[in-house]
């Protein structure tokens, strides 16, 4: 089993600080959901936690089985098995998504190990292949350029293609709910439950409990002020959704 642990985490965006003593631990195999309203500091904390220079830590720690992730570089961060799929992925024309995926699988292995020399052609066809099936997405996507003229949903996909393919120990999910339709959620969350299945702990940020309908987390945590004000199973989402975040915030004097 392996431990995320977050303590005490304080970041400043341009001289503000946005998260103001954040504490959190997930283990593999748990899901974890991340709410609250808009500048609360959710996304702030998954570009933190993944290394984004705009994303000063002014205090606290954050730590991949007792390693220091906030000392390493975002490749290093990755290599450690933390990954991050982004609310607005970017485009890459040029770059095929069967070499994108490819070359991080490579990247991952030499790290592990230098005399790695790189999963095979064959033996990459056939994972790349069986994660396509998982996501119901189609083999002609693997040929196409990463993100280039993709549809939001299809871009979503493709972010939860790289969680499946990179097998991290710890995915955390900005938001990748954003912008889908029902079909494309349904896929997506099917997709992130036959993960979590495979010992993967994920950390799911979102607005709403739309996606919480499709992915059951473990443990659900409530975000205000750049701080976790609340926590509990899934019944806290539900309760949000019914009642909003004013008697949070009365609760807590936010």
């Amino acid at each position: 089993m392996s431990v995320l642990l977050i303590k005490n985490l304080h970041v400043n965006v341009e001289n503000t600080e946005i998260l103001r003593g954040v504490d959190l631990t997930i283990k593999t195999g748990e899901v974890h959901a991340i709410m609250g309203p808009n500048g609360t500091g959710k996304s702030t904390l998954a570009y933190a936690l993944m290394g984004h220079p705009k994303y000063e830590i002014i205090q606290g720690e954050a730590t991949l089985d007792g390693k220091d992730l906030l000392n390493l570089d975002p490749n290093e961060r990755s290599e450690l098995g933390l990954f991050l799929a982004f609310q607005y992925p970017v485009a890459v024309p040029g770059v095929s998504v069967a070499n994108f995926l490819r070359t991080a699988i490579n990247a991952r292995r030499k790290a592990q190990d230098p005399d790695d020399k790189g999963i095979s052609i064959p033996d990459f066809r056939k994972k790349l292949k069986e994660q396509l099936a998982l996501l119901d997405m189609d083999e002609t996507f693997a040929g196409r350029y990463l993100n280039d003229g993709f549809s939001g949903g299809e871009k979503k996909r493709v972010e939860i293609l790289q969680m499946a393919t990179l097998e991290p120990k710890f995915s955390i999910l900005d938001e990748t709910d954003s912008g889908l339709d029902i079909d494309a959620l349904k896929i997506v969350a099917d997709g992130i439950n036959t993960i979590s299945k495979k010992d993967q702990g994920i950390l799911v940020i979102t607005h709403y409990q739309r996606i919480l309908n499709y992915i059951e987390p473990d443990f659900v945590h409530v975000m205000l002020n750049g701080r976790i004000v609340e926590s509990g199973g899934p019944e806290l989402a539900l309760r949000l959704e019914a009642e909003g975040y004013e008697w949070l915030r009365e609760k807590h004097t936010v």
